[in-house]
């Protein structure tokens, strides 16, 4: 088996729902893992009009189990020689600012490695899971078999996330490679009405709305 089998077979067995392989010029070593964890249906079918304690809970337990799987894939390509730098499930960098963005889109991975394609709702919309997913990235030096980006997606004319947001922040604007998240969703719009509405539940730092709701989960 190649290292890119080995690696596989060693994140499914320790609990990654999915992994896939890309490369990009742009990033700080050229090679990619993307990881992808599945979130609990029941859970996230309990969110209604407010998302729940629950699954703030579930929310944070499953960036936490991701950011193992990163070091563990790290130390595992480590072992065999290679380099490795890992980009966290949840961390905002906001060095010029607060801009609600990572080191490294995990969404544009995903779709680069073949995963699937980042939705209306600017989610990132899994080829078997939907948009109930959180993802990682390592990056590496190693050469990996690279998935293809898929480039066969729409939402078609589906307005749902659209008018299930509360705070008005998703554009109704289709993805395409090369697209600013801007042109999709508004980022600060959707914390500034989570911070405000929903402080009582993780200090407003989770919602989940526009993720229950779309038709891609099959809930």
């Amino acid at each position: 088996m190649s290292i890119s089998d080995d690696l596989r077979e060693y994140l499914i067995k320790n609990g990654a729902s999915d992994i896939g392989y890309f490369k990009d010029d742009d990033a700080p070593l050229k090679y990619g893992i993307g990881i992808v964890l599945r979130l609990s249906e029941s859970i996230v079918s309990e969110i209604d009009e407010a998302p729940t304690l629950t699954y703030f809970n579930h929310y944070r337990q499953v960036n936490a189990y991701i950011d193992r799987l990163l070091l563990q894939t790290g130390l595992f390509l480590q072992k065999n020689g290679f380099k490795y730098i890992t980009v966290a499930a949840s961390q905002s960098m906001n060095e010029d600012g607060w801009n609600y963005r990572g080191r490294y889109s995990h969404k544009k991975g995903a779709c680069l490695a073949g995963l699937g394609y980042i939705g209306r709702n600017s989610l990132f919309i899994h080829k078997d899971f939907g948009s109930l997913v959180r993802l990682g990235t390592v990056f590496t030096d190693c050469v990996l078999d690279c998935g293809e980006p898929d480039r066969d997606f729409s939402c078609g004319t589906c307005r749902i996330c659209v008018d299930a947001c509360p705070a008005g922040a998703i554009r109704y604007t289709d993805f395409y490679y090369g697209i600013d998240r801007n042109e999709i969703f508004d980022a600060e719009k959707c914390s500034q009405y989570m911070k405000k509405e929903f402080q009582k539940i993780g200090r407003g730092a989770v919602c989940g709305i526009c993720m229950k709701v779309c038709p891609k989960n099959k809930l």
